[in-house]
């Protein structure tokens, strides 16, 4: 029987293009959903990855054959201590889209935050206040600066991670005042999300280094007796054109990339951290020691790693109203002792 030719395109999507390593490992959010509510309130929060569980949950989709049935997900688990909202800023926004006009930071921010960014020196907090409440009308969105507070957590730093979070809901006049009230002060998830609710998730995924274009693409191995190469590309294209296209798969960087998943739901929030801590703690985490976020389904990213959360832009309809009920939360050594 002769050698039978396999059908075998690429895997992976060009949508991802170009695959390169992360700017910065806080991921980057560039949008955020018009939120229809009469209160404002934050768009956005940041806590740290400590590893995966499985609950068993009563199924409350209508649609699932499983309705109402006891069945098992897997489950993420965020470490998400308070964060500390230490500045206010304005946008403008014209043709060419949004510009600083002003910002306001707090009067003693924490010595921690010199590790991430120069603090401005005695923040005339008043009277930046002023100058953006005097201009509101021109404004167009406003913003927060938020750090993280590692040191609550078992993540082993001190540098907190700084990430901008827009106020959405009611007018721009509430926005800043409820702006105004955060400033210097911090805020819990309990605050901004409930138990049920979906949201989106932005995370830098696990980084490979240079793989081959066999890990990285998917290519067929070719067979053995064949001349040169096994785990490479069997050709590189055609003749013309006279260079090799963007869509042929090459080594490379791989993993180390943003990636932003929508609709990932809430399983529960909480305040005590040993409620999730499985026996002996996190695999290359430890012990969850404070407030925690239980998230249905994986999460990109690494143990440690500052995961964002964004209200959902573009939710799913017809969701149960009631938070899921969950039966069985596993604490079981994730070493099998």
């Amino acid at each position: 029987m002769g050698h039978r030719k396999t059908h075998a395109p690429r895997h992976g999507s060009l949508a991802y293009l170009p695959r390169h390593r992360a700017k910065r490992l806080v991921a980057r959010i560039r949008f955020w959903p018009e939120l229809v509510s009469e209160t404002p309130r934050l768009l956005g929060f940041t806590g740290y990855k400590a590893g995966m569980t499985h609950v068993f949950k009563i199924e409350d989709r209508k649609r699932s054959p499983n309705f109402g049935k006891e069945v098992m997900s897997s489950a993420t688990v965020l470490e998400t201590p308070p964060i500390l909202i230490c500045a206010v800023r304005a946008y403008t926004k014209d043709l060419y889209g949004l510009h600083t006009f002003s910002e306001a930071w707090m009067t003693d921010p924490p010595d921690d935050l010199e590790r991430v960014i120069t603090v401005p020196e005695n923040a005339k907090t008043e009277e930046s206040l002023k100058k953006i409440e005097e201009k509101l009308p021109e404004v167009s969105r406003i913003r927060v600066f938020a750090i993280t507070q590692p040191k609550q957590t078992s993540v082993p730093k001190k540098k907190p991670d700084i990430a901008e979070i827009e106020v959405g809901g009611a007018a721009i006049q509430q926005r800043f005042e409820y702006a105004k009230t955060l400033l210097g002060k911090t805020i819990t998830p309990s605050e901004l999300f409930k138990d049920g609710q979906y949201v989106d998730v932005a995370a830098i995924s696990i980084g490979k280094g240079f793989q081959g274009p066999v890990k990285r693409w998917g290519v067929t191995i070719l067979q053995a007796k064949g001349r040169k190469t096994k785990r490479g590309v069997a050709t590189l294209g055609p003749w013309n054109p006279h260079h090799v296209m963007y869509s042929v798969p090459r080594a490379g960087q791989m993993g180390f990339h943003q990636r932003t998943e929508y609709n990932k739901r809430i399983l529960k929030i909480g305040s005590d951290g040993k409620e999730v801590t499985p026996k002996g703690g996190f695999l290359r985490y430890g012990l969850v020691r404070g407030a925690y976020m239980l998230l249905e389904g994986a999460i990109a990213g690494t143990e440690k790693r500052p995961i964002r959360l964004r209200y959902p832009a573009r939710p799913p309809r017809n969701v149960a109203e009631e938070p899921p009920q969950i039966t069985h939360i596993s604490l079981e050594s994730p070493q099998g002792r």
